[in-house]
């Protein structure tokens, strides 16, 4: 369920709010080779799947960083911010990836509103989050993501 707001002094009024939980998503074969084909990443682990049954996950992996792109999909799924102007990503100050996501996976996002400052033009959040994998004990990446909104 997304939660939505209108300009920037709605959104200041979510700091340290509970931002729910996506739905989830599966993480095919054929995202990974796109992601492999976009960022020329063809390591054997993530897109051939006869060679990576036999590799430590028994199974392909996704990258982590195509994990960790899934999360502004996820994200917006979650936050509607209307009534601005531009809407950007500034970085992330902490990125982990305590766990493969295997071909197949479902995925989703849980997170939290830590922080909203003022910067000039408009506000920067900062978005705590866990991308969890169906049925595992860790998630596939925990961060804490940056973004700006300009009114």
């Amino acid at each position: 369920m997304s939660i939505t707001v209108n300009g920037l002094d709605e959104l200041k009024k979510l700091a340290g709010s509970d931002l729910g939980t996506s739905e989830w998503i599966e993480v095919t074969q054929e995202r990974i080779d796109t992601f492999a084909d976009a960022t020329g990443d063809h390591q054997w682990i993530h897109v051939d799947p006869e060679r990576a049954k036999e590799g430590p996950f028994g199974a392909p992996i996704a990258h982590g960083y195509l994990t960790l792109s899934l999360f502004i999909p996820l994200f917006t799924e979650l936050l509607d911010v209307q009534g601005v102007t531009t809407k950007v990503n500034y970085g992330l100050n902490k990125v982990r990836f305590p766990s493969p996501v295997k071909v197949g996976s479902r995925i989703r996002l849980t997170a939290n509103l830590a922080e909203v400052e003022e910067v000039p033009g408009g506000v920067q959040i900062s978005v705590e989050g866990a991308i969890e994998i169906e049925g595992a004990s860790k998630p596939a990446a925990v961060l804490q993501s940056l973004s700006r909104f300009y009114a």
